[in-house]
């Protein structure tokens, strides 16, 4: 299967992410049904009936523009692990994440995030968050940068945040999935940036990074739904990550954490000073 991603392609895909998040999004936010909200793997991690009408969509349309298409859902994954397999080794591949930060859309906070990511064979190519609350989408194609993309075509370019002393870095350090003595470590050493968020989001924390509102993020569980799309748009904007042992990160990856950040130099301070002995 042969598809170029070029910028119309981007924007169609965009607003098909939109129409989902209209249609299957936002009119459950804030009017969840008793039982619209469960729990899957733990008591932290929810899913509702918006993120799996959502990607019912969302997989429907791709598998019809895409005949033959792989679509690797949080959701669909979570009925099925052995979707997962298929993503590495696909000629074409998405990856979607329907209502990414459900914690907060179950609770009524307006920040979550509709992602997808395009594979081909084994490399992100082409990536989206939208922002159903905002009413716009970060976009970035491989090679050809990152922008922030209106319903009415209006874009903006996306660009990382100039890189700054560790003692005046924000950054958005997920420590929840650290397992001791990591968690431990990291959490102690929290007071070493000049400040951090935690938005319960990965989707917003891409598009802060990749707009220059904080300089980075660590991670440490790397499901692809979660973290594919932010890393292509990150790395467009022009920033630098790797994972904590400084290898390239790949689709396929669900674990070896990954810090983002606006250049090498930086990425290497983060890690000595978060993750050194």
């Amino acid at each position: 299967m042969s598809v170029r991603f070029d910028h119309r392609l981007a924007s169609e895909i965009a607003h098909l992410m939109r129409d989902a998040s209209r249609a299957e999004i936002l009119p459950r936010f804030r009017r969840l049904a008793a039982g619209a909200i469960r729990t899957k793997s733990g008591p932290t991690d929810l899913v509702t009936d918006a993120d799996e009408a959502a990607e019912r969509v969302i997989t429907a349309e791709l598998q019809k523009r895409f005949p033959g298409v792989v679509v690797v859902g949080e959701e669909a994954t979570a009925a099925d692990e052995s979707i997962l397999g298929k993503l590495a080794g696909a000629d074409l591949a998405f990856v979607v994440d329907p209502v990414d930060g459900t914690a907060n859309f179950a609770a009524g906070v307006p920040l979550f995030g509709c992602m997808a990511a395009a594979v081909v064979k084994g490399e992100v190519v082409a990536a989206w968050i939208h922002d159903p609350m905002g009413d716009d989408t970060a976009i970035a194609l491989r090679g050809e940068g990152a922008w922030i993309e209106t319903p009415t075509g209006e874009r903006r370019e996306m660009k990382v945040a100039e890189p700054v002393p560790l003692e005046r870095m924000i950054a958005a350090v997920s420590w929840t999935w650290l397992k001791e003595p990591m968690r431990s470590r990291v959490t102690q050493r929290l007071a070493r940036f000049s400040g951090g968020v935690h938005f319960r989001c990965a989707a917003h924390e891409y598009r802060l990074i990749a707009t220059g509102g904080a300089h980075a993020v660590l991670y440490n569980k790397l499901m692809p739904w979660d973290h594919l799309p932010g890393w292509l748009i990150h790395r467009e904007a022009g920033g630098y990550s790797a994972r904590f042992d400084g290898s390239e990160y790949k689709p396929g990856m669900t674990s070896g954490g990954l810090i983002c950040a606006p250049d090498k130099a930086s990425w290497d301070i983060l890690h000595a000073a978060i993750l050194g002995d």
